[in-house]
């Protein structure tokens, strides 16, 4: 499963995002720093939700602006048209640090470090081999089974899950069993990308 493939959709849907952001004098790069900003919000957020679960529902709110916001900035840059391979550089660099202050809080607040550590390893070997792939003179790869759009979704649902559910299954809460899918899943999904681009390259 991938959301990526409903990214044209998406981008019609967040055009208000964009105006708002354009009439507000907000420069694309200006609306990737405030993503990140959000992201490290929802990362400490996270972590002291591991003290007060109701906490949660504010880290999966910050989650689904994190998304919104990541989708604003490449619009507004195509809209005013100065988009950048610096931009682009830009908003890659600041993802990959959204990706780590989420997972690390969430990690961070069950006390599962060496999960976390599997976890966000998972998430930066698929995000690496998405990239990776236009070292190469390929297209950029935005398939497999786990990309950013759906991690986002599976962290704000779960979150708002733990925010009302606090169980464990075989020693692990929702939020743990959540960090076992993105290292699980994600370095299978990093290795489909790396057998897809293999295969383009052959």
């Amino acid at each position: 499963m991938t959301l990526d493939s409903l990214r044209p959709l998406a981008d019609t849907l967040i055009q208000p995002f964009i105006t708002g952001a354009k009439r507000a004098g907000m420069s694309p790069n200006a609306v990737t720093l405030l993503a990140a900003v959000v992201a490290g919000g929802a990362g400490i957020v996270f972590y002291l939700a591991g003290e007060e679960p109701l906490l949660y529902l504010l880290g999966a709110f910050l989650v689904v602006w994190n998304g919104i916001l990541d989708l604003v900035d490449g619009g507004l840059a195509r809209e005013l048209g100065v988009e950048s391979r610096g931009g682009d550089l830009f908003d890659h660099v600041l993802d990959r640090y959204a990706d780590i202050f989420i997972i690390a809080g969430l990690a961070a607040g069950i006390d599962e470090y060496a999960l976390g550590f599997a976890a966000v390893t998972g998430v930066l070997m698929t995000s690496y081999l998405g990239t990776q792939a236009q070292a190469v003179d390929l297209d950029r790869v935005y398939g497999g089974l786990l990309g950013r759009a759906d991690r986002l979704v599976l962290v704000a649902f779960i979150a708002t899950v733990a925010a009302f559910v606090q169980t464990t299954w075989l020693g692990l809460t929702t939020v743990g069993w959540l960090l076992v899918v993105f290292a699980l899943v994600g370095h299978l999904t990093a290795l489909q990308r790396f057998y897809y681009a293999m295969q383009e390259l052959s």
